[in-house]
């Protein structure tokens, strides 16, 4: 090769590797993402779950800065400070974008963020707790929640007697909040009082606001397993579970053999406990124990009486789903309102099933009436002290002829031969019962 031709190579060479680096520099200068967390919804654990996730998830994508879409009515306690912990362990920038609501539990969550920006419309605030949405809380709770409230506003450099007012009523803000009222924030008012950095159309705007224009985001997605462990622990549908399980369990335990009922009720069992544990609610010893309170009842099923492996196994059973739920007190409600569902659901089963000919096997569904030839034996004690004689031998039953009728009888004990005298000594039931004339 001549020395031109060389020189032409290398030359090739540079301005194609030149060619391939410049824009991967430029690219990896400017590669930024920024992940998207959309909380909708009631906050639960399933909602705790799934966050858990997508933070992890936006560690793997290397994330920049993390934005929480807030369109919340609140949700539990627990669940927000199991979120608001997941925030303070991830190690970048996570802003809260409330669009259009983030009230009690989301309020919580949006004020644990480093910055706040709220579409036009939105509010935020109304976070007084309430004991599954219709009860209140005892004053110790309150001020919990209240302190926890001011707490993470007092953290961002927010004025901490707005995040009071939002949890009790008697706290008066002039030209805020009057008494009696819960404060809720419209955007411009939180923008007035430092609880916003700004009012954003959209999640472009928003991506202006925090100098990231240029940045690619990407939405995370909640996982199946997220929303199933919503739907178990959610209060309802986990006693309408309860229900299930405690209903096919009273059908399998009066009918003959396992069939269907025992099916459901493990299904509906495995789904209540199963969600909770997947939730981080409960710990497997808790199914455990459920598991060996209902072994418990089996092996009572065998013993006559009820004694101490029934009630021990009963309690079991019932601690366990208190243990499981959410808290011990809705664990209580829940368990309280599945069993009168339960009892009104096996009442109307058994029926439905009895009418329909499937319970025919274990039911005795004819009646030993005289008009299909049954009757009841007659009263025989008018033949005490009646004589007669063997037709057969009684050792000790047999057939005799007393008042000239074939009777059948029992001897006393010993054995009468045929022909031989008797007479009637007394009648117990249906049984005659002899003795031999000396």
């Amino acid at each position: 090769m001549s020395r031109q031709n060389r020189l032409f190579f290398w030359l090739a060479c540079l301005i194609f590797g030149l060619a391939l680096y410049v824009p991967f520099t430029i690219s990896a200068e400017n590669d930024q993402v920024v992940a998207v967390i959309e909380i909708n919804g009631t906050i639960d654990p399933g909602t705790a779950s799934y966050f858990s996730y997508a933070l992890a998830e936006a560690g793997r994508m290397n994330a920049d800065t993390v934005i929480i879409e807030l369109d919340t009515p609140g949700g539990y306690i627990i669940s927000a400070e199991t979120i608001r912990r997941l925030m303070d362990e991830f190690g970048k920038p996570i802003i809260a974008y409330v669009n259009p609501n983030a009230i009690s539990a989301g309020a919580y969550l949006a004020l644990s963020a480093d910055a706040i920006y709220m579409m036009p419309g939105s509010t935020i605030g109304a976070a007084e707790p309430r004991y599954l949405g219709v009860g209140e809380v005892d004053e110790k709770e309150l001020s919990f929640w209240e302190k926890e409230m001011a707490g993470m506003a007092e953290r961002q450099g927010r004025d901490p007697q707005v995040a009071s007012a939002m949890v009790r009523r008697e706290i008066v803000i002039d030209g805020l909040v009057q008494e009696g009222v819960l404060l809720t924030l419209t955007a411009a008012e939180a923008l007035d009082v430092g609880y916003s950095e700004g009012t954003v159309e959209n999640r472009s705007e928003l991506l202006q606001e925090i100098n990231l224009t240029d940045a690619e985001w990407h939405i995370v997605e909640s996982r199946v397993s997220d929303t199933l462990v919503s739907w178990t622990t959610n209060p309802f549908i986990g006693t309408i579970l309860l229900m299930i399980g405690i209903g096919g369990l009273i059908l399998e335990i009066i009918s003959s053999g396992f069939g269907a009922a025992g099916i459901l009720s493990m299904a509906a069992f495995a789904l209540y406990f199963g969600g909770n544990i997947a939730a981080g609610m409960a710990e497997y010893w808790v199914l455990i124990l459920f598991v060996f309170g209902i072994a418990l009842m089996l092996v009572e099923a065998f013993m006559p009486g009820f004694g101490i492996f029934g009630i021990s196994g009963l309690i079991s059973t019932l601690v366990s789903i208190v243990l499981a739920a959410v808290s011990i007190q809705t664990g209580m409600i829940m368990l309280l309102i599945s069993f009168i569902l339960a009892g009104i659901f096996s009442f109307f089963a058994f029926r439905f099933f009895a009418r329909r000919g499937a319970l025919r096997h274990i039911i005795l569904s004819e009646e030993e009436s005289a008009d299909l030839g049954y009757v009841a034996p007659t009263d025989q004690k008018q033949l005490i002290g009646l004589e007669g004689k063997a037709i057969t031998v009684l050792r000790p039953s047999g057939a005799a002829e007393i008042d000239g009728r074939r009777i059948d009888v029992v001897s006393d004990g010993v054995f009468i031969p045929a022909g031989e005298k008797l007479v009637v000594d007394r009648v117990e039931g249906v049984r005659v019962i002899v003795r031999r004339i000396d």
